[in-house]
Order: structure tokens, then C-alpha cells, then sequence
């Protein structure tokens, strides 16, 4: 457990020196790395985010994700589980 703890932080404190907001960033990481293809992990880096952010197939992969959609408040919880 502390190694995820410690991956957590990291990943957190080095959103700061790249000027990407945490939370949103950890909210998209996380809706993200189910689908995203293992050889391509580093993009998700916060030193790579910026231009990962930017792609296309980034922003669908996002726009398609329910559980973001609910968190944007885009859509409710009760339309979700339909």
C-alpha cells in the first residue's frame, strides 16, 4: 500500500512544475488507464499530459467515459446506470 500511496504523491506533486491542475488530472488518469494500451503508459505522465490532452484520441476516449461525464456533471448518476 505504500507504494501506491507513493505513486499517488508523485504523480500529484508533479503536476505543479507542469502547471496541470491535480484533481482533474487524476480524474482523467484514472477514466484513462482501463483502456489505454500499456505500450503507451508514459504519455499518461504528467510530463507528456499536455500533448496527450490534446489528441483526438485522447478527447474521445474521455468524452465517452460515463463515470467523467457524471463527475463534469454532464450527466447524473440515475442516467448513467441505464
Amino acid at each position: 500500500m505504500d507504494f501506491l500511496a507513493a505513486t499517488f504523491v508523485t504523480l500529484l506533486a508533479s503536476c505543479q512544475p507542469h502547471e496541470i491542475e491535480p484533481s482533474a488530472y487524476l480524474r482523467d488518469l484514472l477514466c484513462l488507464i482501463p483502456s489505454w494500451p500499456a505500450r503507451r503508459v508514459l504519455e499518461l505522465a504528467p510530463v507528456n499530459w499536455q500533448k496527450t490532452f490534446e489528441q483526438q484520441d485522447t478527447q474521445q476516449r474521455l468524452a465517452a467515459n460515463v463515470y467523467r461525464q457524471v463527475a463534469l456533471g454532464e450527466l447524473d448518476e440515475h442516467s448513467a446506470k441505464k
